[in-house]
Formats: C-alpha cells, sequence, structure tokens
C-alpha cells in the first residue's frame, strides 16, 4: 500500500534541548528529541503528515482510546556508525506488523509512504539526537490510537499516528531471573497477543510485579490452558538452548511475530547452530535443567536484542543456567548488532539507511 505523501509538513523547534542530554548517561525511552511526527485520520483518510515540535497533546475525555483501547504501537532503533551515517534495521516489518495490528483491532492501515517518508524526515531533522555511545541508539516509537470522540462501544471515526524519539541507553543491563508463570496468561487462542496492542502489555504488569516481589526480574508466560508450553519472555520471544540446539515457540495467535526472533533464527542457520521452532514444555526445560543439557535461555525483542536469563524460578525452586564463555547468546547478539551498527557486511537486505 504505497502511496505518496504529498510532502510533509514540517515546523521546526524554535530551540533545541539537546543541550539538556547526557548522553553518557542515557536511561531507556526518559528523554526525547525535539520533535515527532503527527497524522491524522479524518473523514475516512489519512491526511498529510507533519513534523512538529516534541509536545502534549489534547484529547477529548471521551476519545475512545481511554475507554476501548483502540491502541497499537511499534518498537524500532535508528544507530550511526562510526561516519555519522543514520541506519534502521528492517523498518519495513515495523510496518507491516503495524498494519497486523491495526487490522485486528480495526484500526485504519498506515500507508507504507507515511510511515517510511515521514520516519526518514523525521530523523533526518533530529539526526544529532542519535547517540555513537556502544550500545546506546535512538529508540523509535511508533503508535496508532482512536482519537475520535463517544462513548457508544465501537471503533472510532479518527485516529491519530505519532512517531516519538527517544536517545536511549542499555534496556536491560546484565543477566535476568524469570519466574515460569502458573496462573496468569498473557493472551488466549483467537486474541490478541500476536498484534502489539498496548492492552497486552497493560494485563502483564500485575503478574510481573508479582514474580518482583518474589525476587524476579520478569516472568515466563505459559499457554493459557494448561500452564504447560513456554510462549513469551516478559515483553520479548523466548530462546531456549537444549544441548546444542536452539529452540523457540511458533508464532501464533497468542505469540508475537518478532522481528529480532526471525533474524536470530535467519543467523543462526547461517552459522551452523542447529534450530527448532516447536512446542517446548515446562517439564522439558525443567528435566533438561535437572539433567545439565539446558545451557542457555534468553530473550529477544528491539530493545534489548537478547536479553540472557541467568535463573529460572518453577514451583517454588530455583534453577541455575551455566555461565558459558561462547554463548550462542552473545554471538548472535553481536552479529545483529554489527549489522545494525554498520560494522560488518548486511547480506540479508535487513540496514536501511536514511539518506540526508
Amino acid at each position: 500500500m504505497h502511496t505518496e505523501t504529498n510532502n510533509i509538513i514540517v515546523e521546526k523547534a524554535a530551540t533545541s534541548k539537546i543541550d539538556q542530554i547526557d548522553f553518557d548517561n542515557l536511561a531507556f525511552g526518559s528523554v526525547f528529541s525535539d520533535h515527532m511526527l503527527v497524522c491524522d485520520y479524518k473523514n475516512g483518510k489519512w491526511e498529510t503528515p507533519k513534523i512538529i515540535p516534541y509536545q502534549p497533546i489534547t484529547l477529548d475525555p471521551s476519545s475512545k482510546i481511554f475507554h476501548y483501547g483502540q491502541s497499537i504501537f511499534e518498537g524500532m532503533k535508528a544507530y550511526k556508525d562510526e561516519k555519522g551515517a543514520i541506519f534502521l534495521f528492517r523498518p519495513l516489518d515495523n510496518h507491516k506488523r503495524l498494519n497486523i495490528s491495526a487490522k485486528r483491532l480495526s484500526i485504519p492501515e498506515l500507508p507504507e509512504a507515511y510511515f517510511m517518508e515521514g520516519l526518514t524526515k523525521l530523523l533526518q531533522l533530529d539526526e544529532a539526537f542519535i547517540p555513537t555511545k556502544e550500545g546506546s541508539s535512538l529508540y523509535v516509537r511508533p503508535f496508532i490510537f482512536a482519537s475520535g470522540k463517544g462513548f457508544h462501544a465501537s471503533p472510532a471515526d479518527a485516529y491519530k499516528f505519532i512517531i516519538a524519539c527517544a536517545p536511549s541507553g542499555a534496556y536491560f543491563s546484565g543477566k535476568v531471573k524469570v519466574l515460569i508463570e502458573q496462573t496468569y496468561s498473557r493472551s488466549a487462542n483467537g486474541g490478541v497477543g500476536y498484534a502489539k496492542a498496548g492492552g497486552n502489555y497493560a494485563g502483564q504488569f500485575y503478574p510481573t510485579q508479582l514474580a518482583i516481589e518474589k525476587g524476579y526480574n520478569q516472568v515466563i508466560w505459559t499457554d493459557d490452558t494448561e500452564h504447560e508450553y513456554i510462549e513469551e519472555a516478559g515483553a520479548m520471544n523466548i530462546f531456549i538452548r537444549i544441548n546444542d540446539t536452539l529452540i523457540t515457540g511458533p508464532t501464533s495467535d497468542r505469540i508475537l511475530d518478532g522481528i529480532t526472533r526471525k533474524s536470530i533464527l535467519k543467523i543462526a542457520a547461517d552459522e551452523g547452530i542447529a534450530t527448532e521452532v516447536r512446542k517446548i514444555s515446562v517439564t522439558e526445560v525443567v528435566e533438561a535443567a535437572k539433567q545439565g543439557t539446558l545451557k542457555e535461555m534468553f530473550g529477544a525483542g528491539t530493545a534489548a536484542v537478547i536479553s540472557p536469563i541467568s535463573a529460572f524460578g518453577y514451583k517454588d525452586q530455583d534453577y541455575n543456567l551455566p555461565q558459558l564463555e561462547n554463548s550462542y547468546g552473545s554471538k548472535l547478539k553481536k552479529i545483529i548488532t554489527d549489522i545494525q551498527y554498520n560494522k560488518s557486511a548486511d547480506k540479508y537486505g535487513w540496514r536501511f539507511k536514511v539518506t540526508a
């Protein structure tokens, strides 16, 4: 779905707040660049996108986002190489997934040109906010929500698409300890688990907080019926290495089709790492831990790329994972980040250069 944007309207910020940002001590997603892209859907069509100074938005109290939760988002990163060139990683996949989420929540799909041209122009305008420190990047958050008014339980007649950017450091530092969830579910068959819907994440917060109170960092989600099959790690896809085979669950109504997940599977195959995409039971993981064949577990997603898991808890018992010098996780993360930061050749065509 490619249509011309008829030129993006740009309103530059009168002053920049870049001097207020400490690029050597960046948290994740807590400070923001000077501009944002905004595009409204009204009268059955998307209007011309605008880039305006980063600012609060005003909504009517009856806006349907507040009442019926029509809200979707994507997570991306922009990178700079040593020469200052700007790159994105598989951005067309993000656009495609945004529209998959939009369709599931009865939100009008967004034309590719609005997404790509708007994002490109925004990054060019705020390129000084893209960090150069290793491990840092500009986190990019495209999102759409229902701005149409009314208390009637139905899809809205107006929506707002925004891209906002945040110079960010690492999402997680170090390894995480996780709890395998036995009571709560992230999603269900026929639901919206495969979409990046805001409500998916809202529903995770309470069970995750309970796990944190028990001394864990995150939750491993299991299936909604038996709580017997491993599905996701917090807000990330999960990979489990038993002996020398890397296993991840198949995508479904319940599991997000992660871009990092797809990248890992492709790279692993090319690196000669055995992979399996199949259901994996909690029993199999516990038994592997007891037998010493469980070598690695890690989460995979845009924010952290790969987040190694140091231990997991299940039925009041903790299982520690071995400390490996040459883990699959560290190897795969380096290959991906070297592509992202333009430190290596990109034989997959995943790297997208943002031209000036």
